[in-house]
């Protein structure tokens, strides 16, 4: 879960993005933060500079201004890079780009579900499970797909604060109960 702070600064974000006759829309603005996100991590030069508060104001500003130039952001995102940077807070921009996703996804009527399965689900088992949830979240789904083979079999999915378990783990988990009651 994402800090106050950081929520702050998504929703801000997103209220941005989602105005009336903005530049960027919201998913786009979501993958032009995670090219900088990615710049910052793979250049420890970036991350330097980022992370010292003995480099001034300025001086931050002019290397967003060339990281910008050289990813191709919109202003609004360049703006926002600004005002992160000024404030402090380029440092959490991972929380924040995960806030913002969050939030444009609630804005836009969709729920995350985390799935775990036990082994890699093909295209058809993928397409099945996320009508299934859909059908039970009566929203839209954005999922997002991992591996444990602790699961044995089947699927854990949580949507919201609903967790779905139907792993073999978990029906083991339920007979273990039952058998020591």
């Amino acid at each position: 879960m994402a800090s106050l702070i950081a929520t702050r600064y998504a929703a801000a974000l997103a209220d941005s993005v989602t105005a009336a006759g903005t530049q960027v829309v919201g998913h786009a603005a979501a993958e032009q933060l995670r090219s900088v996100e990615a710049a910052v991590r793979e250049n420890g030069s970036l991350r330097a500079i980022f992370q010292n508060p003995a480099v001034s104001k300025p001086r931050k500003r002019a290397v967003i201004g060339r990281l910008s130039d050289g990813l191709g952001l919109s202003r609004q995102i360049k703006n926002f890079l600004f005002v992160t940077a000024d404030r402090g807070r380029i440092g959490q921009l991972s929380e924040i780009r995960e806030a913002f996703e969050e939030i444009l996804d609630e804005r836009l009527g969709f729920v995350r579900a985390d799935i775990s399965s036990a082994t890699a689900l093909d295209d058809g088992q993928r397409q099945r499970l996320e009508a299934q949830l859909a059908r039970l979240a009566a929203k839209q789904i954005r999922p997002r797909y991992s591996v444990d083979p602790s699961l044995v079999g089947g699927v854990i999915a949580r949507v919201g604060s609903t967790v779905y378990d139907g792993s073999v783990r978990g029906q083991l988990e339920v007979l273990r109960r039952r058998l020591t009651r």
